[in-house]
């Protein structure tokens, strides 16, 4: 219990230092958020005028359709502002040779790094998402409190889904360095994850469903407040919840055979 303790509070230190940077360079993190929402909002606008146009996806509305690439939107924001900079960190602190600095610390190394990369410059876009949710909710049917909480539960595992991602793309860092273009690999397969998934090849929705979960990151959490879902939407649960698991357990067997620099 006291260990959980001091986790939490390194963790808001970690979160004021954070607001505090931001604060300072407000110019920079204005700059910061607006890129990042006018990069992610290109999706919804092209959305709205693929249905303006007359075309769309069979029995998917502009609403529903924008629902799901909302919360595709707020989750990865998510991802950004908590635990997406560890691959960077860890790959500067094996490159430039100061992760012992990490490991000599009374903590787990893997949550220092990604304690120490929390960053509030995602806000813009999670604000952004939100408001497209809203606007979607209100031209849909409403959702009942039982439905609520299924898509909420639906939509922490897909956080899991990309952390687990990002725990395997930053242990790769430990025996490959350069591995910078990695991350456009994983956004080129995430981007599944912005629509329906049914609107894919069977081969695809296997896929994204169980091989690689990214569907669970937007189109399952809207399913459900749809009433979409089927029953697939909680099997897809246990590839996801073990995705996490093998990124946790892959990133400490690497931080175990790390030798450092002179290794």
């Amino acid at each position: 219990m006291k260990r959980i303790k001091r986790y939490l509070l390194i963790y808001r230190e970690c979160i004021r230092v954070a607001f505090a940077s931001a604060t300072t360079y407000r110019l920079n993190f204005f700059l910061n958020c607006i890129i990042m929402l006018l990069g992610d909002i290109v999706f919804p606008l092209i959305t709205v005028l693929i249905y303006n146009s007359g075309a769309g996806f069979e029995g998917w509305s502009v609403y529903e359709v924008l629902l799901i690439q909302s919360i595709f939107t707020m989750s990865t924001a998510l991802a950004d502002m908590t635990f997406n900079g560890i691959l960077w960190a860890t790959m500067f602190a094996v490159r430039e040779g100061n992760l012992e600095m990490a490991l000599i610390l009374p903590v787990d190394t893997m949550f220092i790094l990604m304690a120490r990369t929390f960053s509030i410059d995602a806000v813009g876009l999670f604000i952004g998402g939100f408001t497209i949710f809203t606007v979607s909710c209100i031209n849909l049917p409403a959702p009942g409190i039982f439905m609520w909480l299924k898509a909420g539960a639906l939509f922490i595992t897909g956080l899991c889904v990309m952390m687990g991602i990002a725990l395997f793309m930053a242990a790769t860092s430990f025996k490959w360095v350069g591995n910078s273009r990695i991350p456009e690999i994983f956004e080129s397969i995430k981007g599944f994850g912005k629509y329906p998934n049914n609107i894919f090849p069977k081969t695809v929705c296997i896929i994204t469903s169980y091989l690689f979960p990214v569907a669970m990151i937007g189109y399952y959490p809207a399913a459900v407040l749809l009433g979409k879902e089927g029953s697939a939407s909680f099997i897809v649960l246990i590839p996801c919840l073990l995705f996490l698991a093998a990124g946790i357990l892959m990133y400490r067997y690497m931080v175990r055979l790390y030798q450092g620099v002179g290794g």
